[in-house]
């Protein structure tokens, strides 16, 4: 029999309090520094910052479906997690997601997920369709061209351009399949936490996250390429992981499925590479190695292939790196984003994060937190990541999210669940009606 009860530290209400005040700080010194800076003329090259999206003030009919979804899962949502089986959790939480996901886009109009993924806005798709006329010359000569490409391109390695372009001449290439790929991306990122939680610290633990997963507020970005690396590499974080408590050969496929995953990770997305601390933390406390060894010889082969190709991994961050600091980071002043995207990062994620991260004492469950939360510090300080971040950190949001479920102290007291998960989606309905995401 399951044991029903979350062994959580009871919290007092000092501490809740002063998470939130923390919260609701870091979030108003974001906005006021920013509004003065602009006032101020400085040009962030964001439209309302911290975010890079316009201000929009839009509340409507359209927030019908996303008031009918919210009112459902508070009220289903807390008893599901704790009575069905650990699958149909898993399968309630995706379905809920991805439900919340297009409730939550219908706000901004009916094509908000696919507009902002077609051959006009999508860089990626834009350069796979206009740029690639030869893939094995356009990888050879990427490092050498990349200024002469849009955006995303320019700020990623050319994975992402390598699928759009075989969706391509597979005619797959549309906005409605990206849209169906970065929203499958988005849900798998959340499922495969769940999963590296209940190895890690135990399947109650899991389970009262999963409501909070489920309604994350950073889904009003997942019409964003981000959310499909955020898929990508939480799941082959969450492979590690669970071979990191298994032996033989299942362990050592785990591990290999993880380290080929990680390896498209890497070549998605520079700035996820850290992630690698989340498994390294947890195989150093269950004292083994042999997961992280398997993992490399999966991640081996992309480099391989890719220098074949003619592309360096490496040329390619350090020409990246190069264009960033002499483009849009000369303009962002390092102090307001230190503290600005940790303010976006917190929105994204809610004040039940905050709560939980105040209330947390498993150190099980910090393995994966605070191996996130070590991530999300040293791309912040790294000033790698000045602004955008409600849509570059997707792939941290996950793991950050997972410290929700300590603000529940016992699976069955669904009332204190359900007064959390209301803050949540209030945070999210908040930000949906007054930000314009566009990308």
């Amino acid at each position: 029999m399951l044991d029903q009860r979350v062994p959580v530290r009871v919290s007092t209400r000092r501490v809740t309090a002063a998470a939130l005040a923390i919260w609701a700080t870091l979030v108003v010194v974001a906005f006021v520094w920013g509004r003065v800076l602009v006032s101020t003329h400085h040009d962030l090259l964001l439209r309302a910052p911290p975010f890079w999206s316009p201000w929009h003030w839009h509340p409507g009919r359209r927030m019908l479906p996303a008031l009918v979804v919210a009112g459902l899962a508070l009220r289903y949502g807390p008893d599901l997690a704790r009575r069905l089986s650990w699958r149909a959790v898993l399968a309630t939480v995706a379905a809920t997601n991805a439900v919340w996901a297009v409730a939550m886009a219908w706000i901004d109009g009916p094509r908000a997920l696919t507009d902002p993924l077609d051959g006009r806005h999508f860089d990626y798709l834009q350069t796979a369709s206009t740029r690639v006329h030869s893939l094995p010359q356009f990888l050879a000569h990427f490092v050498d061209r990349l200024p002469s490409y849009n955006q995303h391109t320019i700020g990623h390695p050319p994975g992402l351009v390598v699928i759009e372009w075989v969706m391509l001449r597979a005619h797959l290439a549309t906005p409605e399949s990206n849209a169906v790929l970065m929203l499958a991306g988005g849900v798998a990122s959340g499922i495969a936490a769940l999963v590296a939680m209940r190895e890690v610290a135990g399947e109650a633990r899991a389970r009262a996250a999963a409501p909070f997963l489920a309604l994350v507020p950073a889904v009003i970005w997942w019409q964003t390429a981000d959310a499909f690396f955020a898929g990508v590499s939480a799941t082959a974080v969450a492979l590690v992981v669970v071979a990191s408590g298994r032996i033989g050969r299942r362990a050592d496929g785990l591990a290999l499925a993880g380290g080929l995953l990680f390896g498209l990770t890497l070549f998605l997305s520079y700035g996820l590479a850290p992630l690698a601390l989340i498994p390294i933390a947890v195989c150093r406390a269950r004292r083994t190695v042999r997961p992280l060894v398997v993992s490399i010889l999966g991640v081996i082969p992309w480099f391989v292939a890719f220098a074949a190709a003619g592309f360096s991994w490496f040329a390619g961050f350090a020409a990246t790196r190069h264009l960033y600091w002499i483009g849009a980071a000369s303009q962002r002043p390092y102090r307001y984003f230190l503290v600005a995207d940790l303010a976006v990062f917190a929105l994204a994620t809610g004040p039940a994060v905050a709560v939980g991260l105040a209330r947390l004492r498993d150190p099980r469950t910090w393995l994966l937190v605070g191996g996130g939360l070590a991530v999300v510090a040293l791309a912040d300080l790294s000033g790698m990541s000045k602004g955008e971040v409600e849509r570059i950190w997707l792939p941290f949001v996950p793991w950050a999210m997972l410290a929700a479920g300590a603000v529940v102290e016992d699976l069955r007291a669904t009332r204190v669940m359900r007064t959390w998960l209301t803050w949540q989606i209030a945070c999210t309905m908040l930000l949906a009606v007054t930000i314009w995401s566009q990308w």
